[in-house]
C-alpha cells in the first residue's frame, strides 16, 4: 500500500507564515508524524511539495498505477485549479483533500473548491492534525479496497 502525500504553493513555509492561521508546526513535522501513523500501518508513503500547478499534475499523474491514495493539501489551487482537478480525475486513485484552515470561513474566494468533486473525501478546518485525520480515512479506504479485492479473487478460486 502506498500513499502519496501532495502538498502545494507556500506549504513549504508552514511554521512561518501566518501562523494566526496556520500554526507554528512545520511541514517537515507533519511529515514526520505522517511517516510514523503509515509504518505503524505497514503503508508506504511519499511526500512531495511544490509552488508550480504543472508539477502538482506531473506528480498525480506518476501516482497512475504506483500508489494506491493520495492526500493533497493543493492549498491556493484548490480555488481556481482545472488541471489539478482534472488531473486527479484521470487517475482515478482515492484521494482525500486536505486544508488546514476552516476554508469556508475565510474569503469568499477560497469558498470555490474546484477538487471536492472529484475527491473521496475533505478533512477541513482542524489545522495539522487533519493530516492524521485524512491518513486515518485513507488507511480505511485502502483496507476496504483490500477486502473487496480478496472478497473477489476467494470467489473467482472457487468458481
Amino acid at each position: 500500500m502506498k500513499i502519496v502525500v501532495i502538498q502545494g504553493p507556500n506549504l513549504n513555509m508552514l511554521g512561518v507564515r501566518e501562523t494566526n492561521i496556520y500554526g507554528p508546526m512545520k511541514l517537515e513535522q507533519i511529515h514526520a508524524q505522517m511517516k510514523e501513523v503509515a509504518s505503524q500501518n505497514g503503508a508506504e508513503i511519499e511526500f512531495f511539495q511544490s509552488n508550480l500547478e504543472g508539477e502538482l499534475v506531473d506528480k498525480i499523474q506518476e501516482c497512475y498505477g504506483e500508489a494506491q491514495g493520495i492526500i493533497i493539501n493543493a492549498a491556493a489551487y484548490t480555488h481556481t485549479s482545472i488541471a489539478i482537478r482534472d488531473a486527479i480525475s484521470a487517475v482515478s486513485i482515492p484521494t482525500i483533500e486536505v486544508h488546514i484552515s476552516n476554508i469556508h470561513r475565510r474569503e469568499d474566494f477560497r469558498k470555490v473548491n474546484m477538487l471536492a468533486p472529484v475527491c473521496a473525501s475533505s478533512v477541513i478546518g482542524f489545522g495539522p492534525f487533519g493530516y492524521h485525520l485524512a491518513m486515518m480515512g485513507m488507511l480505511q479506504i485502502m483496507n476496504e479496497m483490500k477486502a473487496a479485492q480478496d472478497a473477489q479473487n476467494a470467489q473467482a478460486t472457487q468458481a
